[in-house]
């Protein structure tokens, strides 16, 4: 007789799901309706999260970051995508000889201020719209530096970037920022990884949702869909040539980018 051995009951790595759209409009206490949040557990499809009540109907920059901070702080392994590019392409560090500045965290600050030189030195640290990291080239996203065209990141990601500086300081060594703090994803950690939703929005059916909350949601049900499934194992350490691992790093990632 021939035993047939079954294979293992994939094992999801996280609990909940977390997608976001973000942007980078006017200061981090604005109110903005371009950015949503949605959420999903192992057994709840993805739904819009509304933030907490206050004066402001839509969530803010400040708001959002002070929320993952509790969110994350729980004993919920957490995996929560991004749409923002979570660094620079090296070129940028190479021209400047300098860890990026863009004090956007700062109240009563727009990223154009910051740009055309008005707070900081904005314009001494910039960067050009033809960098591009590793990962924007395979797929196809524009730099970080290309600003004020459809479907460009780069005001989100300068807005952005100093949330998650403050999300790091927060959780300490409770997240894992994919891929800076390794490509393996420890079991059991919440991780941090930036989201391209573009790669599989035409994949979901939009439902009535605006564009912003369509990203979000697809953000979500996409990484809760490969965890489940078991695919996402696949995912962290993708394919390149060996010097460009330590590049990619420095540059970070977008997660599904193989």
């Amino acid at each position: 007789m021939v035993i047939v051995k079954m294979p293992e009951r994939i094992k999801p790595m996280f609990n909940r799901y977390i997608g976001i759209d973000y942007s980078g409009a006017e200061t981090p206490d604005s109110s903005l309706k371009g950015l949503r949040v949605y959420e999903a557990g192992r057994d709840s499809f993805p739904v819009d999260v509304e933030p907490p009540p206050s004066p402001r109907k839509y969530w803010t920059r400040r708001g959002l970051a002070e929320w993952l901070a509790k969110r994350l702080s729980d004993d919920v392994p957490t995996l929560v995508g991004i749409d923002h590019g979570f660094s620079f392409p090296l070129r940028y560090f190479e021209a400047h000889h300098l860890e990026p500045d863009w004090p956007t965290d700062t109240e009563h600050t727009y990223v154009d201020f910051i740009r055309h030189g008005s707070r900081g030195e904005g314009e001494a640290h910039s960067g050009s719209s033809r960098w591009r990291r590793i990962t924007e080239e395979r797929a196809g996203a524009k730099s970080v530096f290309h600003f004020d065209v459809p479907g460009s990141v780069a005001k989100s990601t300068h807005a952005g970037l100093p949330w998650l500086r403050y999300l790091r300081q927060q959780l300490g060594g409770c997240g894992h920022f994919w891929p800076f703090d390794g490509w393996a994803i420890p079991a059991g950690k919440s991780a941090l990884v930036e989201v391209y939703p573009s790669l599989w929005s035409k994949s979901y059916p939009r439902e009535g949702r605006t564009p912003d909350q369509h990203d979000a949601c697809v953000a979500t049900a996409w990484l809760r869909q490969v965890d489940m499934g078991g695919s996402l194992g696949k995912f962290p350490k993708p394919l390149m040539l060996p010097g460009e691992y330590h590049v990619a790093r420095v540059e970070e990632w977008i997660l599904g980018v193989m």
